[in-house]
């Protein structure tokens, strides 16, 4: 029989709002749901300025000036931001932040043209947001998402298991890249070597074991009971990170990213001077507009499909998807997502998207958007609180990715493996993702491999007309060099 305080609790505004107990939920779950988000996120905070940073415009200036501070203070603004308003908006437990992968492509692809500044580098990334926005607005963007067949979905879902697997796999340090021609290798040399490792394995089997007897909160007890450990030990024996200033790796059992020291500081205060340095047309002056055309383009799709495959994966492995494989409120998680492109450029921090790290509160119980409320209170707690998030290295937060990797796999039995027409694009788009690193070639590859299926077995007419359109934007997408060479641009 519930209690008083229970009965209290389900009818309480915040429960009515987030339907917390329509999707089987707990405002408990939810919290430890926002709180594992965040530590698997919360890396992005100290990546995104080391990225933006790496390379200076064409003019010679760098981000910022250079200061690392007040590009992790933006970072953590803006992922707070739309992280909040994915909660309050559509109602769904997905954490928000500037795009790995984008962020590079604005560093070394676009920042360097001839003539560019940073200013109009950010500049094409509102403009990416913006179109984004529109196409949602018009209902084009949804259209695509549902005209996309029900078990290629699942086949998005089990690849991006695969590849937030690989992801955490790497940045703990247990596959890398070797000096020899194999292009990885188990920890160093094929051995697994160092106490950071020792802290991977053993997070790693504090959430197993955790998981397999049915605790509440196993992941976000294996991240906290990680850190912890990580940060006695690096007061007793001063390990020190991976690499040097210059991003040169002198100390191979090192921990990688965050040293887990604890901090001198609690708190500092935030420079928000970052907000609004874009130059919305300014790179069309300087390159021209057939190269500002191509570039908006591969931000664009990369952007419009990694989106759409993290929503997918992080609710089947929520269970919130109906029969056809479809989120509730996907219109409004595709706006937020939208708006969260062009507030990324707008803040100069690069395009914010939608993280799949949030399959980990998922995994932790989170269904909601309490969740991502949860998420985003701690990214803006963290423009003030930066010491504290470096204190979670990669290896305390990366066991929960290989967890809900393992989780997320669990659903590749719903692909018909004896139909070749949906097979076999089920196949690279599940093995491209995490050999290649992307999620948009995975799904771009499945895409292509899909409609040439149907053509050459003459099922060309079951094939959605909007399925046609995009695999002829993909194969533009990977044909964007030799096009480039063409235009000469």
């Amino acid at each position: 029989m519930s209690t008083t305080a229970e009965r209290a609790s389900r009818d309480s505004a915040v429960h009515r709002y987030f339907r917390i107990g329509e999707r089987g939920s707990t405002v408990g779950r939810e919290v430890r749901g926002g709180l594992a988000t965040f530590f698997t996120m919360a890396y992005i905070v100290v990546l995104n300025p080391l990225i933006l940073t790496s390379v200076p415009d064409s003019t010679g200036e760098y981000l910022a000036g250079g200061d690392v501070a007040m590009i992790a203070a933006a970072t953590a603004l803006v992922a707070g931001l739309m992280t909040v308003l994915m909660g309050v908006v559509a109602n769904y437990p997905l954490g928000l932040a500037a795009g790995l992968g984008l962020n590079a492509i604005v560093t070394f692809s676009i920042a360097g043209l001839p003539g560019m500044t940073w200013a109009d580098a950010m500049g094409l990334v509102v403009l990416e947001g913006l179109i984004i926005l529109v196409l949602v607005l018009t209902g084009f963007r949804e259209a695509v998402f549902y005209a996309v067949p029900a078990q290629l979905k699942i086949a998005i879902s089990v690849g991006i298991g695969l590849f937030i697997t690989i992801v955490g796999l790497f940045d703990a340090g247990v596959v890398r890249k070797p000096g020899g021609p194999t292009p990885v290798e188990l920890g160093v040399g094929g051995f697994l070597a160092g106490w950071p490792t020792l802290v991977f394995v053993l997070g790693l089997v504090t959430i197993v074991v955790l998981y397999a007897r049915q605790i509440q909160g196993a992941i976000l007890y294996g991240i906290v009971g990680a850190t912890a450990l990580a940060v006695i030990l690096e007061s007793a024996l001063d390990l020190g990170g991976q690499t040097n200033a210059q991003g040169e790796v002198v100390n191979p059992t090192g921990w990688g990213l965050n040293v887990p020291e604890l901090p001198s500081q609690l708190a500092t205060t935030p420079n928000f001077g970052l907000l609004g340095e874009f130059n919305l047309f300014g790179s069309i002056e300087r390159i021209g507009i057939v190269t500002v055309v191509l570039l908006v383009f591969s931000l664009m799709l990369a952007d419009f499909f990694d989106t759409m495959g993290t929503m997918v994966a992080v609710g089947a492995e929520g269970d919130l998807l109906d029969e056809d494989g479809n989120p509730p409120n996907t219109r409004r998680i595709l706006i937020v997502d939208s708006i969260a492109a062009a507030a990324g450029g707008a803040a100069s921090v690069s395009s914010n998207t939608s993280y799949i790290e949030s399959a980990a509160g998922v995994g932790e119980g989170a269904r909601t958007g309490l969740a991502s409320v949860v998420t985003g209170v701690l990214f803006l707690l963290a423009t003030f609180l930066s010491p504290l998030v470096a204190m979670v290295p990669y290896e305390a937060a990366t066991p929960a990715l290989v967890v809900v990797g393992f989780l997320m796999m669990q659903q590749v039995s719903g692909i018909d493996w004896k139909d070749m027409e949906i097979a076999f694009p089920a196949f690279l788009t599940i093995v491209l993702m995490p050999f290649t690193y992307s999620i948009t070639a995975g799904i771009g590859a499945g895409f292509l491999a899909y409609c040439l299926l149907k053509l050459v077995r003459g099922r060309a007419g079951v094939v959605h007309p909007l399925m046609w359109f995009i695999a002829g934007m993909f194969l533009i997408y990977f044909t964007l060099d030799p096009i480039r060479d063409l235009l000469g641009v």
